[in-house]
């Protein structure tokens, strides 16, 4: 089966979650800049599950455009991967409604941890359909970023917990920045892959 479909799902439900994330940010009563004050750690959470979620539109396209084909166990993690993004919205809009409180700040962290795994799981049935000499495993080899990424989520989930979750959302602030950084490996075997 050919990736593009897939890929097109899965563009669809990530704008729709970008879609429900925005449409959680309320308008303030009031015309003076004191009226954006309440809504501020809201507004913060978005811009991080914005970015979050960009992240993971950027590193999907790019995997697919890695891969040649797809099967079913690929369908299911893909589908395992977006099931966790949907849940963004919610963990994102509960964080910023209790401005960035404990057991929030923790869920919010858990559900970026079950994004990751889910991730991972997605990139290792396409590199186990493809083999261990396919492109995306070339460009993928070590993958610090992604067993980093997993190792700081559950530092700040637990710092979240046990310190104070201020400091365990700058754990998740971190990951977001090391992602930030694109990939150069992908990106230059995409342009020596033969048209």
């Amino acid at each position: 089966m050919e990736p593009s479909r897939l890929e097109a799902f899965s563009d669809g439900v990530i704008a729709i979650i970008i879609t429900i994330m925005v449409l959680e940010l309320k308008v303030p009563h009031g015309a003076d800049l004191s009226a954006l004050a309440p809504v501020l750690p809201v507004f913060l959470s978005y811009v991080l599950s914005f970015v979050y979620v960009g992240i993971y539109w950027n590193n999907h396209h790019h995997m697919f455009q890695l891969t040649e084909s797809v099967n079913g166990s690929v369908l299911w993690a893909n589908l395992h991967l977006l099931f966790w993004l949907s849940l963004l919205p919610f963990t994102t809009g509960w964080t910023g409604e209790n401005h960035f409180e404990r057991w929030p700040t923790v869920l919010y962290g858990i559900n970026l941890l079950c994004c990751a795994v889910a991730y991972y799981m997605l990139q290792t049935r396409i590199i186990r359909l493809q083999g261990p000499e396919c492109l995306l495993a070339k460009a993928v080899s070590s993958d610090f970023k992604g067993k980093a990424s997993q190792v700081l989520y559950i530092a700040g989930i637990l710092t979240a917990w046990m310190v104070a979750a201020w400091v365990g959302m700058a754990f998740f602030v971190l990951v977001a920045l090391m992602w930030l950084v694109p990939d150069r490996r992908v990106e230059s075997l995409i342009a020596e892959r033969p048209k």
